[in-house]
């Protein structure tokens, strides 16, 4: 059971990336973050009212509120990457960040198996060969590198953060709603900061209404992957969730392939077989 809330996670923020990366080829990127974290944080609230989630808090909805500032800042320092080298590079480094919440996993004790080693080593090789990382071609700047290694360890500090925000269901709830609103005031105090420099806020014909069905479902479908790698990393050990956890660039990858029409490099079908042999080795070993 815990492998499969780890692979929804994947699946879940697999297309939420999807549909953010498609909403800012027209909108521009913090504000979509904003929007659709606002969105989530609206939905959040009447669950955490409707539940009595307010009873769980505690001195733990402290890693909810570090997991909040943390995500914003992993997900601008990504952007700036994906601007000053190529995404073929970037964005398989990015996927990265699950050395932390298998450290932690370690830390605290855990001992994979044999065959779950294998699987880790395995799945991470699929994540980062599925992400089409360019073996020659334009060169690659110190910066970059530096700045998606940086993104990589955001990344992973909110999963471990947020798996430790909460033991309980309602508290779950209680933790990912603390955590929406503090990504919405640290979204918004960069947007605002953004938008003092110069940059535009919102796209040339103005708020995109239209896209607010698509802002929703990116904001929920982050939401959701949130709580179900918390129920995950909970119920198993953080090594195989974490992992599992980590093969949403294949799921986006796939996801442009279906819809878009996106044809897969050789190297990148290669990384998605990979990543499937991972996952049957972490989900039975």
């Amino acid at each position: 059971m815990p492998a499969l809330f780890a692979l929804a996670t994947s699946l879940l923020w697999g297309l939420a990336d999807f549909g953010g990366g498609l909403l800012t080829r027209r909108t521009p990127a913090l504000t979509v973050v904003v929007v659709s974290q606002a969105l989530a944080v609206v939905v959040l609230g009447a669950i955490v009212i409707a539940t009595g989630g307010w009873s769980e808090a505690g001195p733990q909805l402290w890693f909810a509120v570090g997991a909040g500032l943390v995500g914003p800042v992993a997900m601008l320092t990504f952007y700036k990457a994906l601007a000053l080298g190529p995404m073929g590079v970037v964005s398989p480094l990015g996927s990265l960040g699950v050395v932390v919440p298998v450290g932690v996993g370690l830390v605290l004790g855990e001992r994979p198996g044999l065959a779950q080693v294998a699987g880790i080593v395995v799945a991470v090789a699929g994540v980062v060969l599925a992400g089409g990382p360019q073996f020659r071609g334009a060169p690659v700047q110190r910066q970059a590198v530096l700045l998606t290694l940086v993104a990589a360890l955001g990344f992973g500090a909110v999963m471990a953060l947020i798996a430790e925000a909460s033991t309980t269901l309602t508290g779950l709830f209680l933790a990912l709603f603390v955590q929406r609103v503090t990504n919405v005031v640290a979204g918004g105090a960069a947007l605002y900061v953004s938008v003092r420099r110069g940059n535009p806020a919102l796209p040339v014909e103005g708020f995109p209404w239209r896209s607010l069905p698509a802002l929703s479902f990116v904001g929920l479908a982050d939401v959701a992957a949130n709580g179900t790698y918390s129920v995950a990393a909970q119920q198993g050990p953080v090594t195989v969730a974490a992992v599992l956890a980590s093969l949403y660039p294949v799921v986006t990858a796939l996801a442009a392939r279906a819809l878009l029409g996106e044809r897969l490099r050789g190297v990148q079908a290669a990384g998605a077989g990979l990543a499937l042999v991972g996952t049957v080795l972490l989900a039975t070993g």
